[in-house]
């Protein structure tokens, strides 16, 4: 249940949720394993062991490395690549913290 309190220009909300956080994995056969978390807040391991940070309320990407590998910290494009994964998950982030979720349902030309 959320509860919110208005103070002055700002709406504080109680038990939003406001991060993406992903973790990649890779166990011994070789294959890699992918683990999504949601949290309010953030812990000093999150920014050590997470790949990728969303902050859904300043829709900023905080962190987002693949293999040692910095990846471009366009925040649109993100979280609409792991929003056709996790749909439900993205739309409530961005609910909960006050945006409206508007869906293109149109492919993206490939560019290969």
């Amino acid at each position: 249940m959320c509860l919110g309190f208005y103070y002055g220009a700002f709406i504080i909300m109680e038990n939003i949720l406001r991060y993406l956080l992903l973790t990649y994995y890779k166990k011994p056969d070789g294959k890699i394993d992918e683990v999504m978390a949601v949290a309010k807040n953030l812990k000093q391991r999150d920014h050590q062991t997470c790949n990728v940070i969303l902050d859904f309320q300043t829709l900023s990407v905080l962190k987002c490395s693949m293999a040692g590998t910095q990846v471009p910290r366009d925040f649109n494009r993100i979280a609409g690549y792991y929003h056709q994964h996790y749909a439900s998950t993205i739309e409530r982030l961005f609910k909960e913290n006050g945006y409206e979720v508007e869906v293109n349902t149109q492919k993206e030309p490939d560019p290969g």
